[in-house]
Parts: structure tokens; sequence; C-alpha cells
């Protein structure tokens, strides 16, 4: 495999774990990066841009990251936080009035960054159209009767996360999430990532697809949990439902996709940009910005969600809008909180390392929270010295 980019020293492991993932694992096209300390000491892209085409990955291609995204948005409500304009035990409801609807007037902030306000269903999906208009999102959940009592439970809001995080930030700001995103994160860290891509960009980014996996080398198949298939497979699950929000589910390459802003699914990244957004949190990147007080970086690491999710069926860790490392989602170390996409994708910082990590792929599988791609990079940079 032709591996294109640097590591630095002791981060060899890495490079091979990269292209072991191309030559055993099923990769296409991909990219890593890893930040120590605000400076790069991995780069690396190989593989063709489009999962289904021949083009060469390039340095600054990029591709769309799914919930990995998640961590890029709750990054905006915690700077809002962090600069006095908002409160994350306030209710949802003094931001946006039409939020205390079918029980939801006790909702507090930090509940829909946790995945604890208990909207992650709509009893009627919307459409990719109408997925992509903020107005019709924001109605849909504020309308939305709860699945459980706000605040008492969690269970992980894979497509609502979209708007009840973009409604709040309008509702504060008056700006779009993605333009908030564009200008007060991704320009002034230096970071290529989008959400709401613009079409001067559309030319780096490249196809993608659901794949399978590959073989098994050694002859074993492996098999989610019992009751994970069944909750996937029922209609009337949380899980399903969940998932199913947006019906039918999206084409991921159509340019009016990947134009809109749904911070809960389609961001757009290089693996450089995801690792350079993480840096900013935990540090001063080259030198410069630094995003997150560390005041703030704890807020955003402290667990607020913890054991058997309602959507996901398996045990997962929710800080405020980040996943934390566990046995769902493993990272780094235990202080690492970040964000996967499903099926490749996966961002994160550790702030007792100083390490930040960005993985982006053209080739999905079906996994949610723990690629074995991206996992078995973290455990390259877990052993460089």
């Amino acid at each position: 495999m032709d591996v294109n980019g640097a590591v630095a020293e002791g981060f060899e492991p890495v490079r091979e774990a990269f292209v072991r993932n191309f030559e055993v694992l099923g990769d296409r096209g991909a990219a890593v990066a890893v930040y120590r300390d605000g400076h790069k000491v991995v780069d690396l892209w190989g593989g063709t841009k489009d999962v289904d085409g021949t083009d060469p990955w390039q340095r600054g291609t990029a591709q769309i990251v799914r919930s990995a995204t998640k961590g890029v948005a709750a990054a905006v409500l915690l700077l809002l936080q962090q600069r006095g304009e908002l409160d994350l035990d306030a209710p949802v409801g003094d931001y946006w009035p039409e939020f205390k609807a079918a029980g939801k007037e006790r909702t507090r902030v930090w509940h829909l960054l946790a995945h604890r306000a208990g909207v992650p269903v709509l009893d009627r999906p919307l459409t990719p159209a109408q997925a992509a208009d903020p107005d019709l999102g924001a109605e849909a959940v504020a309308a939305q009767a709860p699945a459980w009592e706000p605040g008492t439970d969690h269970g992980y809001h894979a497509q609502t996360y979209s708007w009840l995080t973009g409604e709040l930030v309008r509702r504060i700001t008056g700006r779009g999430i993605g333009e908030w995103i564009a200008d007060e994160i991704a320009g002034p860290v230096g970071a290529d990532l989008w959400l709401g891509l613009p079409a001067s960009e559309a030319g780096r980014v490249g196809r993608v697809s659901q794949i399978d996996p590959p073989a098994n080398p050694h002859g074993l198949r492996t098999r989610p949990k019992r009751a994970v298939s069944e909750a996937y497979a029922e209609p009337g699950s949380l899980t399903r439902r969940a998932f199913a929000a947006i019906t039918p589910l999206p084409d991921e390459n159509d340019p009016a996709y990947r134009a809109a802003a749904l911070p809960a699914s389609n961001g757009i990244a290089t693996a450089e940009g995801l690792a350079r957004f993480y840096a900013s949190l935990i540090g001063e990147v080259d030198g410069g910005t630094r995003l997150f007080t560390p005041e703030t970086m704890e807020l955003a690491r402290t667990g607020r969600s913890a054991g058997p999710d309602r959507v996901l069926v398996v045990g997962t860790r929710f800080g405020l809008g980040y996943m934390l490392h566990g046995a769902a989602s493993p990272l780094l170390s235990p202080t690492s909180f970040g964000h996967p996409g499903r099926g490749g994708a996966l961002g994160f910082a550790d702030p007792d390392t100083g390490m930040a990590f960005g993985y982006v792929t053209n080739a999905f599988r079906k996994s949610v929270t723990a690629d074995p791609r991206a996992q078995a990079l973290v455990r390259a940079v877990r052993a460089a010295p």
C-alpha cells in the first residue's frame, strides 16, 4: 500500500497500523492525523478519494464524518457557556419557549448534550429535504413528547441532536450553527472542517459508501450481542426509530445534503482538521489558538450519563456532548473525550497525554461506536513514547 505523509520519531507503529487497515481491514481511502502538545506528529493518507473510484487521495482530501460532527457541535454550546451567553443548567425553554410543549418544560440545556432529553425519536420522521430545513426540524422536536422523563435516563439522540443543538444556537446567537462553526471555530483554529459544505470546497470531498467487512483472517466470525441485533431489527424499538428520524436515509453524496447543516450527522472534515480541532480544546495549537479554558475542558469530559443506553442498548458514557472512554467507545485513556462517526470516523482529545486524534474514511462499516480500523490506530498511538 502506497501511504503518503509523515510520522514523527516514535510514531512509526501508527504508519504500520494504517497500512494494515488497507491490507487486512478493508479500507479504500482514509487519512489519520495526531497532534501532541499542539504539534502535529502524524499526518498520513492513502487509497482513493472516492470509495468506488481511482483518483488518489490527496493531502487535504475531506470526507463526511457522520456523528463525529456531534463533538464539534458540542463545542459551540460549551463556548457559548464559556462566554457567558448560555447557562447549561437553565431550562431549554428559557431560550426556546416552544420546546416546553408535551412535558419538556423541565428539560435543561445540559440534558441535550448528555443525551438525557428524552427525545431521540420523532413520531413523524422527516424526509431528507425536511431534515435540512432548520425550521421544520426545530418544530418537530419541539412538538415531540419525550420517551422518558427528561433528565432521568439517557439514550443516544442519533439524529434529533441536530435540531436540538442547532436551534438552541440559532435562538441564542441569531446565526446558524454551521456559520458559527466557520466563524468562531474552524477559522480561528485553521481547521479544515465544515458544517454546511461551501460549493467552493466541494471538489475536495470524496464519495462515501457502505462496505462489507473483510473476511476474518483467522476464520472467526464476530457477532453483536443478541439484544443489540434485536434492537436494530425491531421496527418499533427506540434504536430503530432513533436512527430513522430521517426517513428514507439521505444520500450522503448528494451536494444538497452536504450543503445542509445537520450537526448530528453531516459534518465534513479532513483528518488533520479533526485532530487540529481537538488539539485546540486542550491547548494551544502550534503556539496559537486555544478554544476551551481549563474549566470548560473539565465540563466537557466530566461524566453526565453512564450505563445501559436506551437507544444503543450497550453501556455508554457521555460528558457534555462527548463520548468518554469506555468499553463501547475505547479512546486513548480514561481522560479522553471525543466522538466517533458511525461506520468509521473518530476524533478525540486526551488532556493527560496532550494527544489529539482524527481519522476519516470513505468506506463505512456497520460499526457504531468502535470501528476496528480506528481502534487499531488508537492502539498504535497508545504505544508511542
